[in-house]
């Protein structure tokens, strides 16, 4: 085998199943190396944010990497901004870059750029492969970084892919984690016996059902309270979890339910800060918190912690276990045009049991996390590092994850401009995703910060910068030129029947809805 054949060997015997790919020529290796190594299942994007915004909905949804195969330094540039988005969500992912031979960079081609530079600002592992030798140990080792929750990157020169590999058994990747320290459960338990007014943040793998089962027995034992970070990676709700409030946005409203704690435990979260830094307003919000610990270090697994935090405490009685915090049902679905209030409440009516939610909806999907507490369950996800156009690659790469189960993608017109590419991959793979197009023609969260920043009377010309009706798009052309059918929707009823006929057929589908 050749170096690019090794490199695929040895992800599939490390279960990887899938790669999100871009290629360019000094990738042709391993493009050819599909043919020959098993197990790696190619997924063409016409961009490289779609590329890396599916492996992040991949990572999120099946909890191991998928690869991406990017082409040198621009084409990585190209897919930063969902890995910075991945990064925040802790995603595994391990990506693949082909750069010029050893022998030319020092020629400086046209495409040369410090790659190894640029992977830094995101990866929490990155390699140059020096010698096909050991590409196979550098696999392995950017597998198993991935695996705990990090984007590791590495970088093959074209003729370490061409390379023949040396006679040898390949390399597999240990495992990412390690045990939670008994003294920090011992102190989070401590913490929560002591009568204080306490909250456990919850983030990452803690929001995973296992995690959210161990949190709510130790609310159940303690009275604790749980709240959700602001921008969850991936979230189970529904059968009878605990319904977490969200950490929300604007900063005043954050530090209003955060101060009231003397103790705050951050379980997988990082401390909460203010999303932009406003004058006036507080950006960390646990200042004033008398305590605030982490449950657990970097690569040690939080649902261990948790697990192992819950029987430290008073076991709660077998009915107080069955008490599940859910809401009582859902709102009422009301009639006549649409609205963004009366959309997300559709969404919660009709949404099928085991979907999964992609949220980037920004201020058209406002209503729809409290409005869907009582809804079946499903898996929710949300744009973590606040780089816009996550949307339809997440809920590409999310549906390749699990086949099986119908994906809903709340997406807001502004950010689907991005990477509207991903509706060509999802046609291609044929993938079961409604997109519900939040049609707004504006970009409303800018209106609403300009308001926030002092200027609620911008002229006309700052006016336009939040403009998108000039000309609108029309995303069922747009759509349907894509390969994906698309009808354009402005009541409830509308919404309803288009909703229910997508969800009942095979195939990628988008709804626009005018608000």
């Amino acid at each position: 085998m050749n170096g690019a054949e090794v490199i695929y060997a040895t992800a599939a015997s490390a279960g990887i199943e899938v790669c999100f790919a871009n290629p360019g020529t000094t990738e042709m290796p391993f493009v050819k190396a599909f043919d020959d190594i098993k197990g790696i299942r190619p997924v063409l994007g016409l961009f490289e944010g779609v590329c890396t915004g599916a492996a992040d909905g991949y990572g999120r949804i099946k909890g191991t990497p998928a690869l991406t195969l990017l082409h040198l330094g621009p084409g990585l540039a190209n897919g930063v901004a969902n890995l910075h988005n991945a990064r925040r969500a802790r995603t595994p992912i391990v990506n693949i870059i082909g750069d010029h031979p050893t022998w030319h960079v020092a020629a400086d081609p046209p495409l040369t750029m410090d790659i190894e530079g640029l992977a830094r600002t995101f990866s929490g592992w990155e390699r140059i492969s020096g010698a096909v030798s050991g590409v196979s140990k550098d696999t392995a080792a950017a597998i198993q970084s991935a695996m705990g929750g990090r984007i590791a990157t590495l970088i093959v020169p074209h003729d370490i892919q061409l390379s023949a590999f040396p006679a040898g058994p390949l390399s597999a990747p240990g495992n990412p984690y390690t045990s939670p320290e008994d003294d920090h459960i011992a102190l989070a338990a401590k913490c929560l016996l002591d009568g204080r007014k306490t909250a456990i943040i919850l983030d990452g793998r803690a929001l995973s059902r296992k995690g959210l089962l161990a949190a709510s027995r130790i609310r159940q034992a303690v009275g604790c309270d749980l709240i959700s970070v602001a921008f969850p990676a991936c979230m189970e709700r529904g059968d009878n979890l605990p319904i977490l409030p969200r950490i929300p946005y604007y900063p005043e409203n954050a530090s209003a339910l955060l101060c009231v704690y003397d103790t705050v435990i951050l379980a997988d979260a990082h401390e909460p800060v203010s999303f932009f830094g406003y004058p006036g307003q507080k950006g960390r919000f646990l200042d004033e918190t008398p305590t605030h610990m982490n449950l657990i270090s970097e690569g040690q697994d939080v649902v261990e912690a948790l697990e192992r935090l819950a029987g430290h405490l008073p076991r709660a009685s077998e009915k107080e276990r069955r008490e599940p915090g859910a809401g009582s049902g859902l709102p009422d679905m009301r009639s006549g045009m649409l609205t963004p209030g009366k959309f997300c409440v559709a969404v919660a009516h009709l949404q099928p049991e085991n979907a999964i939610i992609v949220d980037e909806g920004t201020t058209s999907t406002s209503a729809y996390y409290a409005v869907a507490a009582g809804s079946k369950p499903h898996t929710y996800i949300t744009l973590t590092g606040g780089a816009i156009g996550m949307g339809m690659p997440c809920a590409t790469g999310a549906a390749i994850a699990a086949p099986e189960r119908p994906v809903i993608s709340l997406q807001s017109d502004g950010s689907a401009m991005y990477t509207l590419q991903a509706l060509w991959t999802q046609a291609r793979e044929r993938l079961n995703i409604t997109t519900l197009l939040c049609a707004n023609r504006k970009y409303r969260i800018l209106q609403q910060e300009l308001k926030r920043a002092g200027y609620p009377g911008v002229g006309e010309i700052a006016q336009s910068m939040t403009d998108l009706g000039s000309p609108p798009v029309d995303w069922v052309k747009v759509s349907e030129g894509l390969g994906v059918p698309a009808v354009s929707v402005n009541t409830t009823e509308g919404l309803v029947e288009a909703l229910n006929r997508a969800l009942a057929e095979e195939g990628p589908h988008l709804i626009e809805m005018e608000l």
